[in-house]
């Protein structure tokens, strides 16, 4: 990244993880450019189970083009690159109630809202959506928030 070390007083990501092979390289680099004791926070689709997911989703086409991993590999990468994981929570629950209000809001107002995923996936939104939220309820994945801190 074009900052200089000890630049950022906190940072955080959110659904960046699952593109990405080389998480190690990537929180190493994250924690260059953190000042002393900041916070990351990291909020991604993480394996929770095992078995093929059904794909595609929103972030994949195929297993060919998604880096998922487990809990576990985040947090050793992140140990690794030199942060400390301060706080873990699964968010499957709560995604879970989220899909499921969002779907019963677009059937209440006859369609989806003028703004949303669909804008950019277009004719695939329902499909990736609807795949995601299914491996969500088989246990395969979820959202998962970290919160590391530089050490």
């Amino acid at each position: 990244m074009p900052f200089s070390d000890n630049t950022f007083d906190g940072a955080y990501m959110m659904h960046v993880g699952m593109n990405i092979e080389a998480k190690g390289d990537l929180f190493a680099e994250v924690r260059r450019t953190l000042a002393p004791n900041a916070k990351f926070g990291i909020y991604d689709i993480m394996r929770t189970g095992d078995g093929d997911l059904t794909y595609p989703v929103p972030w994949a086409a195929s297993g060919d083009t998604s880096w998922l991993a487990e809990q576990s590999e985040y947090e050793q990468a992140l140990d690794e690159a030199g942060f400390d994981i301060v706080n873990t929570t699964s968010r499957r629950h709560f995604a879970l109630e989220f899909f499921r209000r969002t779907k019963e809001a677009n059937e209440a107002r006859g369609g989806l809202p003028p703004l949303g995923l669909h804008t950019l996936m277009k004719n695939t939104t329902a499909e990736k959506v609807g795949n995601m939220v299914a491996n969500i309820a088989n246990g395969m994945i979820a959202p998962i928030e970290l919160i590391a801190v530089k050490r």
